[in-house]
């Protein structure tokens, strides 16, 4: 008898071991998304496509949909585990704010600084920011989610997590995976636009050589960005506070040891924490939804709108400008701030139809100039939405 109750004991317990396997709390949904986080995986590494934020992000889904039995307290929505403390940087809009910190620190605003019409550029992109917003919110989205999911349309993640965070927290998995997803796709996406846009002679225009920029200049740029742009649009300090702060660490010449920390050391590990903690909180049962389809329909909309927009207005440009000074519109679409992607692609695009037509310098002006405004964009709309 006394065998065969502790027979009966072994096999309770064997049991309910079984239970809390994740075999037996998976779900379609599941494999659904570890077959994503792989996805995601491979492009980063065998194509390279922003391995740097695909791996923690592809990764991250891999780890929350390891289906488990609630109550153990290792959830990412679970109080107190791990992984719901990593995520509070996310809700607080505190990783976003430090990744600006280390984009300002390896900014050179040089280009903007010496041209400023490219400002121009970066603030017309912003066009597909609110043209999303407008979009979302017709087919059902109420305002407060519209404006996360618009500002997809700068192409800029970190902006994007933080705007949802304050205005759409429920959405934020989707809408963060969006952002990155595009990112890492803007070679694909961008050239389809930026071709069709333009014609064989504007893609060949060699612009006028850079001056050359003081040191003052570049100390006294992030001062008057901040004061500028903050003054204005109050809402946008935590972003632009920490870029403008940043990048005065860069340019100041006597704080380049916190500089460097800001856009190595800091800027690493905050990326694998925002990258583990987002693709963590893509789990099935809350992002393979209907609005997570329509947010990534919304997303590319976004960001060929403000593709569009950019080379348009570069077009429009031209028109008032004499030959010499004339812009290629190439780099029109580097106003989208996926920072330096944008920038790359049209340097990419421009030495396809002259080997010696180098655009980079030229394109860092819009796509820094796509950094604030996104910020600014995202500002105004936690302003009037929050």
């Amino acid at each position: 008898m006394e065998n065969s109750g502790s027979l009966t004991n072994i096999f309770e317990q064997l049991s309910q071991f079984l239970q809390f396997t994740a075999f037996a709390n998976l779900t379609v949904g599941n494999i659904i998304m570890i077959l994503a986080g792989v996805l995601f995986i491979y492009l980063a590494i065998v194509r390279e496509y922003e391995p740097m934020l695909l791996v923690p992000v592809g990764f991250g889904i891999l780890i929350g949909n390891i289906a488990f039995h609630p109550g153990l307290q290792i959830g990412i929505f679970e109080s107190g585990s791990v992984f719901n403390t990593i995520y509070i940087g996310v809700l607080q809009g505190i990783y976003p704010s430090l990744i600006f910190l280390g984009i300002g620190a390896m900014t050179d605003f040089s280009a903007l600084i010496s041209n400023p019409k490219l400002i121009l550029i970066g603030i017309a992109t912003q066009l597909g920011i609110f043209s999303a917003y407008v979009i979302a919110i017709l087919v059902g989205f109420t305002p407060s989610e519209a404006g996360a999911i618009g500002i997809i349309g700068g192409a800029d993640a970190p902006t994007a997590i933080f705007l949802s965070s304050k205005l759409a927290p429920g959405l934020i998995a989707a809408i963060a995976v969006s952002a990155y997803a595009y990112m890492a796709l803007m070679p694909i996406i961008q050239p389809v636009f930026m071709k069709l846009l333009t014609t064989g002679k504007e893609r060949v225009i060699r612009m006028q050589p850079l001056r050359m920029v003081s040191q003052r200049e570049k100390i006294l740029f992030p001062i008057a960005g901040l004061l500028l742009t903050c003054l204005l649009v109050p809402a946008a300090l935590p972003l632009l506070g920490m870029l403008f702060f940043g990048n005065l660490l860069k340019e100041s010449s006597v704080t380049k040891r916190l500089a460097e920390s800001a856009k190595g050391t800091i800027l690493d590990i905050v990326t694998i924490l925002i990258g583990l903690a987002i693709g963590t909180s893509a789990q099935a049962e809350t992002f393979l939804t209907l609005k997570t389809l329509y947010i990534f329909l919304l997303g590319i909309a976004a960001i060929a709108i403000a593709t569009t927009c950019g080379v348009l207005f570069v077009k429009i440009m031209n028109l008032f400008l004499k030959k010499e000074n004339k812009i290629n519109p190439l780099i029109g679409s580097a106003g989208v701030a996926a920072m330096p992607g944008s920038a790359r692609i049209s340097q990419v695009m421009g030495l396809r139809y002259d080997k010696t037509n180098h655009l980079l310098m030229h394109a860092v002006g819009p796509n820094a100039a796509g950094v604030i405004g996104s910020a600014i964009a995202a500002g105004i709309l936690l302003s009037f939405l929050y």
